[in-house]
């Protein structure tokens, strides 16, 4: 198409002249690809909403000229992403309050003027990162062959005894999410609920939902159980004995913030509420207490680490905690 920049002339018909045509500075085509892909990244939309098709069809960029600046800047500094992305979150529009107003919501939605900050779920590797890192669980380990985190029994194999899931042991258990083992007829389950795509197609954006499905995820899938848990045992072994400065940790390393007065008055009430459940029903304690491979730390009275083990499935589990803004 003559809109395109031409190859020159001498140019040998090969991919590394494709190569040098695409990230040539005169073609800004590819660049604001990407620059729009980062945006995406941290705004949750990208400048075109379509960042998976920019032709004819595709959106219309809300901001055009940002999205030529930006990509005239990623070529002027070498396509240096890591000063690209710095660049984003030190903007003003980035460092806004992401907090949404009555005269918002009827003018932008969507946030598509730029009104406000991002106010976006994190995306399904990122809840399970998140929640792995802030309960101390995350194996932090770069490199090396796929692993095998929980999964519900039987659901590998779908009927065929010769496949088998074995579930990983040790530190394998809680590696970041990328290494997890992916099988396309056969997603990782707990991701799949929380919008992961089959990869069956190369997906630029992903379409997030809201189902009640999410929320008992993080509420009884044993990655989560068991990082409440070794949250709640960081809360009691670092926070002391008071309920209060228990809770103000936790609230601290999900979302960094102290509770409101409201949230402390109910997490305290519940707190309370199940741990006297748990002191006469030990055996509902135990059972919920060796959720997940790791033991429970002997040290910790059963019944008060069960009962922190709910009110930090509770924090985990807060719209605060699993979104960007």
């Amino acid at each position: 198409p003559g809109f395109l920049l031409p190859l020159p002339r001498e140019a040998p018909a090969n991919r590394l002249a494709l190569a040098r045509w695409l990230v040539d500075p005169r073609n800004p085509l590819t660049a604001r690809v990407a620059v729009n892909r980062y945006w995406q990244n941290f705004f949750g939309i990208g400048i075109v909403k379509t960042a998976e098709d920019f032709g004819s069809q595709g959106e219309r960029p809300s901001h055009p000229e940002l999205l030529d600046w930006l990509a005239t800047e990623f070529i002027r500094t070498g396509w240096d992403i890591k000063a690209m992305q710095r660049l984003i979150v030190l903007s003003a529009t980035y460092r806004q309050s992401s907090k949404m107003t009555a005269q918002l919501k009827e003018l932008d939605a969507e946030n598509r003027l730029l009104a406000r900050g991002p106010r976006v779920r994190l995306a399904a590797e990122q809840v399970r990162d998140n929640a792995l890192a802030v309960s101390g669980l995350l194996t932090e380990k770069v490199g090396g062959p796929s692993v095998y985190p929980y999964q519900p029994e039987g659901l590998w194999s779908d009927g065929n005894e010769d496949i088998k899931y074995k579930t990983s042991a040790g530190s394998d258990l809680y590696r970041r999410s990328l290494y997890t083992i992916w099988r396309r007829s056969m997603l990782a389950p707990s991701m799949a609920v929380l919008d992961a795509p089959d990869r069956e197609i190369c997906t630029a954006r992903r379409l997030l939902t809201n189902t009640p499905l999410q929320a008992l995820v993080l509420l009884d899938d044993p990655t989560y159980v068991e990082a409440s848990r070794s949250l709640a045992a960081r809360a009691m072994g670092e926070a002391g004995q008071s309920s209060n400065k228990r809770l103000d940790f936790l609230f601290s390393w999900a979302i960094e913030r102290k509770p409101d007065a409201m949230e402390r008055k109910v997490l305290l009430q519940e707190e309370q509420r199940v741990l006297g459940y748990f002191q006469h029903n030990p055996e509902a304690a135990q059972k919920l207490l060796h959720v997940g491979a790791s033991p429970p730390d002997a040290k910790l009275d059963p019944a008060q680490l069960a009962a922190w083990t709910m009110v930090s499935r509770t924090v985990l589990n807060m719209d605060e905690t699993i979104t960007k803004q």
